[in-house]
């Protein structure tokens, strides 16, 4: 999501979407962000997922799982094609409702992934309560991650016990070659970051996912991430 100001220009969520969580105004605009993710996703190639992110004001101020049924209704699009992200900071708003609500979205076939994972004192707690099917480490151990055995060390750790709690892997803010050798030979199961792709609008989607195939359609021993978010 991007803002498009008069004269600011094109202005990223990170300096938006805590002030629209602020006035309450995130419900309307991650509720239409998922609709329309839903929409576009359904003319993209088969077995390319979306993924939306959601805000813990979103979850406690709408019946998520509602709203989620009616754009996958809307779209036609099916659930296992649905990757939605959260963080910890979701699970502190009133965490039995919102176990229950990932539940269901669970059930409906619809992805849950853990966003940041590891950048928070209590993931590890969250990994056994809630019914996460992906996990992505948190961009800050991929940094440099060649240069800093302790960060390889560690991304290593977290994909063996992503790999033993049979959960997905994602090694997220990949930029570089080396740095995607290093986590595909740590273990991850997919990789996201610039190396692959700037963001692009959605009208450029379908063209971006073409270059990354054919760029890395060779590479059979590692999956590049197909979600696009």
């Amino acid at each position: 999501m991007r803002w498009k100001h008069p004269s600011r220009g094109v202005i990223p969520p990170s300096e938006f979407i805590g002030l629209a969580e602020a006035t309450g105004d995130i419900v309307p605009m991650g509720n239409w962000a998922l609709k329309q993710a839903c929409i576009d996703a359904k003319n993209w190639p088969d077995g390319i997922k979306v993924s939306v992110n959601l805000s813990a004001v979103q979850i406690d101020n709408c019946d998520l799982y509602e709203v989620v049924v009616e754009a996958l209704a809307a779209a036609g699009l099916e659930p296992q094609r649905l990757q939605l992200e959260i963080t910890e900071s979701v699970l502190m708003h009133d965490s039995v409702r919102t176990q229950a609500t990932l539940r269901k979205l669970n059930s409906l076939g619809v992805t849950v992934a853990l966003d940041d994972f590891g950048t928070y004192f209590a993931t590890l707690n969250c990994l056994q309560r809630f019914p996460f099917k992906k996990v992505k480490i948190d961009r800050s151990f991929v940094h440099d991650l060649t240069e800093h055995h302790d960060r390889l060390v560690i991304v290593r750790s977290m994909a063996d016990l992503a790999s033993e709690l049979n959960i997905k892997s994602v090694a997220e803010g990949v930029e570089t070659a080396a740095e995607l050798a290093a986590v595909s030979s740590a273990g991850y199961d997919e990789a996201q970051g610039f190396y692959f792709s700037l963001p692009v609008p959605a009208r450029a989607v379908q063209r971006t996912i073409a270059q990354c195939a054919a760029k890395f359609g060779t590479h059979a021993s590692f999956d590049t991430d197909k979600t696009a978010a």
